[in-house]
């Protein structure tokens, strides 16, 4: 998927996790072959093209393409799954494919997992007794500094995506102009309990810019979020300190 994934593991069974791992990391593999826009040979590319149905694909993929139609359905078409015209669920992938990864150690027995994919994160349980898991939300106007940490406490699942320019440049599209969105914002990090849903919130909300984009994260039930404007202004929503630490 072109990026970095990490994945943490605490407690269970070793061989049942060990067993489990493997098939994360296969599973991972997997998604990018069907998935990737950069594969002519993809499902993914060859249903966009015309060559395939979605009835001829993988299961995966009319998961995925549903999922991603009531993202799109809830965000009042601020996420998208088409790319310049094109099939291209890329927004919505990432964060499934890393969800259902940690689902999969979460079910074999681990009591703590981390999956961490480019830097988005879903967590899991707890790293160890009486410890939360922490995850550092990179400030993207000061390379190597951290804007927050959000912390994991008192909840079993939580998830962390963040969207913006920092590491990638414009690369988020305006799905009503089919151009790099123009927003005022830098970065938008949203916290919720799947990642699935958090890492598509937080690039509508990119694109919506920063007024629209908090009114809009702060209508959303069991979501909290900080943006970062290209002037330095931090606006979070409402529940957002609740996280933090």
């Amino acid at each position: 998927m072109g990026t970095v994934f990490s994945i943490d593991v605490r407690g269970g069974e070793p061989a049942a996790v060990r067993a489990a791992l493997e098939e994360a990391v296969a599973g991972l593999h997997r998604v990018d072959e069907v998935f990737s826009t950069y594969r002519d040979d993809s499902q993914i590319s060859r249903l966009a093209r015309g060559e395939l149905d979605v009835g001829e694909c993988a299961a995966e993929v009319a998961e995925v393409l549903e999922l991603a139609a009531e993202a799109e359905r809830v965000s009042e078409g601020w996420f998208s799954p088409r790319y310049r015209g094109s099939l291209d669920p890329t927004g919505i992938v990432k964060g499934w494919a890393v969800e259902r990864a940690a689902r999969r150690l979460a079910a074999a027995g681990a009591t703590g997992v981390s999956v961490n994919g480019g830097g988005d994160v879903q967590l899991l349980g707890v790293p160890g007794a009486g410890r939360p898991w922490r995850v550092g939300v990179s400030d993207p106007l000061r390379p190597g500094g951290l804007a927050a940490v959000v912390s994991a406490a008192g909840v079993s699942e939580l998830a962390v995506a963040t969207s913006g320019t920092a590491e990638r440049g414009d690369h988020i599209v305006d799905p009503r102009t089919g151009r790099s969105a123009v927003t005022d914002l830098v970065a938008v990090t949203v916290v919720a309990a799947r990642l699935t849903w958090a890492d598509c919130w937080a690039t509508a909300a990119f694109a919506m810019g920063a007024r629209e984009g908090l009114a809009w994260l702060e209508s959303l039930p069991g979501v909290e979020a900080l943006l970062i404007t290209a002037g330095d202004e931090v606006r979070c929503t409402g529940g957002l300190a609740g996280w933090l630490g």
